[in-house]
C-alpha cells in the first residue's frame, strides 16, 4: 500500500502573498520561507528501530512486524489495570511555531496528542478502527517552549492498540547534544538476588540505562535503582549510560558487585520437595476430624488450623482443640502434644496457622502487635511447634490511601505485622519455620492494582500482602499462594488466567519466580523469590474449594515449571527444578477423597 505523506503545513498570509505576486508577473518563483525549515522532528516514528526514542508506561509497549502500516514494524501497546499504555517521546521544537502531529493507528479508543506545548495541549482519538486510520492535530508552541512530549495511548480495560508512522512536522529546534557518561557509579547493599546501585547524574540527561554484564536490564529516570533477579553468590559487572532525545551516552566505568549466599530464610529442614497441608484441629466440617497421630506420612508440613484472635484488633491469638461435642473422636491435649513430638521425630514440621476465613486479624496498634507476639509465642511453646503460618484473609490486610510503595509501607496493620513476625523469628532463631498462604487477590493482582490506586477508588486490599512478603523474604521459608477461590488474574503475558487447570498455576507461579512491576510501575518491581521458597496452593478435592485441579493438570503444571514441558500456550520466564512443592487445603479433605492429592504428589516426586 502506498504511504500517504503528512498533511502540508498551511502557510497562511505568506502563501497568499506569493500567489498574488506570481499572478502579477512580479515573481518568477517564491517558496514560503517558513516552509523551508519544516521537517519531521519525531525520532523513529515508524518504529523501525524498535522502541528507540520511546518510553511506554508499565512496560506496555512492544514492536511487532504485523500489522504494520508501512515498513516492517509498528508499535503494539497493551493497557493493563490502571495503565492506559501511554507511549511518549520528548521532541525538541522552536518557540512560537506551528506543528502538525500525525499518526496511523488501529484499535479501540486510541489517542494521539502533545503536551507541554506552552499553549493549549492537544489530542485527538478514534473510538474504533479495525483498519489503519490516520489521526492528525495541530498546535502552536509557547514563547519559551523548546520541547514537547508527543504520545499515543489506549484506554483502561481495552485490548492492545497499534500505531505507526508518527510524524511531527514543523521547524526544527536547536540540536540536542548527547549527555556525558554518568560518573560515580557505586554498588550499595547486595542480597542473594539483588544489588543496589547509585551514580552521579549527567547534565542534559532525561533518563539512564542500566547494564549488567553488557546487557541492558533497566531504564530509569533517577540516579539510583536496584537490579533484581540475580543468582546467589555470583559476581556481576554493572554500567550506566545517560539518555536524552539525541540518544545514549557512552557507558560509565564499570563497578563490580557480588550477591550474598543463600538468603530467603531457614529451609526448616524440609526435604527438597515438600508437601504442605492444613489440619482442621480446632473445628469440624464435612471432611471429618483427623487426629494428629493419623496424619499420613506423606505430609512434610502440618499447619494447625487455626489460631484466631479474641477480637479483630486485639492481637490476642488463641488455639484449642475441637470440642468433643463437635468432634467426638478428638484426642486429649496430652495425646495431641505427644503426636506432634512423634511427627517431629519423623522429620515433619508442625506450625500454628493464624487467621483463616473467619479469623480476621488487624494489628492496628503497637499494643496489638506486642500482644500478638506474646500470645503466638505461648501457643508455640505450649505445643512445641516449629513455627508460624500466616493465613490472613478477608479484611485483615488493606493499605491506607497514599501507601503506594510496597518497599516502604506506612499502613499500621502492615508495618506492625512485619515487626511482629521479625520479633518472633529473632526469638526462635534460624530453625523457625515461616510460611504464608495469601490469596491471589493480595499478591498476583498487584501486577495490575495496588491499594486504592493513584486516583483512589480501588479495593485497598489489592496487592496488600506484597509489602509483607517483601519485608520478610529473608526470613521466609515458604510462600504458598492459594490458587483457588480466586477470580481470573492477569499473568505476565497480559492475559487473564482462570482457575481449575495447569495454565493458572503455571502463570501464577511464574509471576512469583520472575518478579513483576507492581501496578505496572517499572520503578517498583517486586523481586522474584527463590524456587525453594515457593509451593503451589490447591484444594485437595472438589468439596475443599473452588478451583479444584485434577491430578493430570497438577502434573502438567509441575512439568512446565520444573522441566519446561507441558506448558501449553503460556511461556514461562525460566525453569525451576528446585520448586519446593505443593500445599493443599486440606489434609482432612484429602483423606475424605481417598488421598488422591497426596498420592499424586508422592508419585511425581518419587516419595
Amino acid at each position: 500500500m502506498e504511504r500517504t505523506g503528512p498533511p502540508a503545513r498551511s502557510t497562511g498570509v505568506v502563501a497568499a502573498f506569493a500567489a498574488a505576486l506570481l499572478a502579477a508577473g512580479g515573481l518568477t518563483a517564491l517558496a514560503p520561507s517558513a516552509a523551508a525549515a519544516d521537517a519531521d522532528q519525531a525520532r523513529n516514528g515508524g518504529f523501525e528501530s524498535g522502541l528507540d526514542g520511546w518510553s511506554c508506561t508499565g512496560g506496555s509497549g512492544a514492536v511487532v512486524s504485523t500489522p504494520a502500516h508501512s515498513g516492517t514494524s509498528a508499535l503494539k501497546a497493551t493497557p493493563a489495570g490502571s495503565d492506559n499504555a501511554k507511549c511518549s517521546q520528548k521532541v525538541t521544537v522552536q518557540p512560537d511555531s506551528t506543528y502538525t502531529l500525525s499518526a496511523w493507528v488501529q484499535g479501540s479508543y486510541v489517542y494521539l496528542g502533545a503536551e507541554g506545548t506552552g499553549t493549549t495541549d492537544v489530542s485527538t482519538w478514534t473510538q474504533s478502527s479495525t483498519d489503519w486510520k490516520q489521526l492528525t492535530t495541530t498546535f502552536r508552541t509557547g514563547p519559551s517552549t523548546t520541547s514537547v512530549s508527543v504520545y499515543t495511548h489506549g484506554w483502561f480495560g481495552t485490548p492492545a492498540y497499534y500505531a505507526d508512522d508518527l510524524t511531527l512536522v514543523g521547524p526544527g529546534g536547536a540540536p540536542v547534544e548527547l549527555p556525558a557518561a554518568p560518573t560515580g557509579l557505586k554498588a550499595g547493599t547486595a542480597t542473594s538476588s539483588s544489588v543496589a546501585l547509585s551514580w552521579t547524574g549527567s547534565a542534559g540527561a532525561t533518563g539512564y540505562n542500566v547494564y549488567r554484564d553488557g546487557t541492558k536490564v533497566a531504564s530509569v529516570t533517577g540516579t539510583s535503582t536496584t537490579v533484581t533477579g540475580l543468582a546467589a553468590s555470583t559476581a556481576y559487572s554493572f554500567q550506566v549510560a545517560a539518555t536524552n532525545s539525541a540518544g545514549e551516552s557512552a557507558k560509565s566505568a564499570a563497578v563490580a558487585a557480588t550477591t550474598t549466599a543463600g538468603g530467603g530464610g531457614s529451609t526448616g529442614g524440609l526435604p527438597a520437595h515438600a508437601l504442605v497441608g492444613y489440619l482442621h484441629s480446632s473445628f469440624a466440617n464435612g471432611s471429618g476430624y483427623t487426629r494428629m497421630a493419623d496424619v499420613p506420612d506423606s505430609w512434610d508440613v502440618i499447619d494447625l488450623a487455626f489460631g484466631e484472635p479474641t477480637s479483630v484488633t486485639s492481637g490476642d491469638i488463641r488455639f484449642s482443640l475441637c470440642p468433643v461435642t463437635e468432634c467426638p473422636n478428638v484426642e486429649s491435649a496430652a495425646e495431641f502434644k505427644a503426636a506432634i513430638k512423634a511427627k517431629q521425630a519423623a522429620g515433619k514440621k508442625v506450625l500454628i496457622s493464624i487467621g483463616g476465613q473467619n479469623g480476621q486479624v488487624q494489628l492496628t496498634t503497637t499494643a496489638a502487635r506486642d500482644t500478638f507476639v506474646s500470645s503466638v509465642s505461648k501457643i508455640i511453646d505450649e505445643y512445641g511447634l516449629d513455627g508460624l503460618d500466616i493465613d490472613f484473609e478477608g479484611h485483615s490486610l488493606s493499605l491506607n490511601t497514599g501507601d503506594t510503595d510496597f518497599r516502604n509501607p506506612t499502613t499500621p496493620v502492615v508495618v506492625n505485622l512485619i515487626s511482629a513476625v521479625k520479633t518472633l523469628k529473632a526469638k526462635y532463631g534460624d530453625k523457625f519455620v515461616l510460611t504464608m498462604a495469601p490469596e491471589t487477590f493480595f499478591v498476583q493482582l498487584g501486577y495490575q492494582y495496588y491499594g486504592s490506586g493513584p486516583w483512589g477508588g480501588q479495593d485497598p486490599r489489592a496487592g496488600a500482602y506484597l509489602p509483607v512478603i517483601h519485608a520478610l523474604r529473608d526470613d521466609l521459608t515458604l510462600l504458598h499462594v492459594q490458587d483457588y477461590n480466586s477470580g481470573s488474574i492477569m499473568g505476565l503475558d497480559n492475559q487473564y488466567h482462570s482457575m481449575g487447570g495447569a495454565d493458572f498455576h503455571i502463570a501464577m507461579t511464574d509471576m512469583l519466580l520472575t518478579g513483576f512491576p507492581v501496578a505496572g510501575d517499572q520503578t517498583k518491581v517486586f523481586p522474584p523469590l527463590r524456587p525453594e521458597q515457593v509451593a503451589i496452593g490447591l484444594p485437595a478435592s472438589t468439596q475443599a474449594g473452588n478451583g479444584h485441579t485434577s491430578p493430570a493438570e497438577v502434573t502438567k503444571a509441575l512439568n512446565c515449571l520444573t522441566k519446561k514441558t507441558d506448558c501449553g500456550s503460556y511461556a514461562t520466564h525460566g525453569t525451576w527444578p528446585a520448586l519446593r512443592g505443593l500445599m493443599t487445603w486440606s489434609i482432612n479433605w484429602d483423606r475424605f477423597n481417598n488421598g488422591e492429592f497426596s498420592k499424586n504428589f508422592d508419585a511425581y516426586f518419587g516419595s
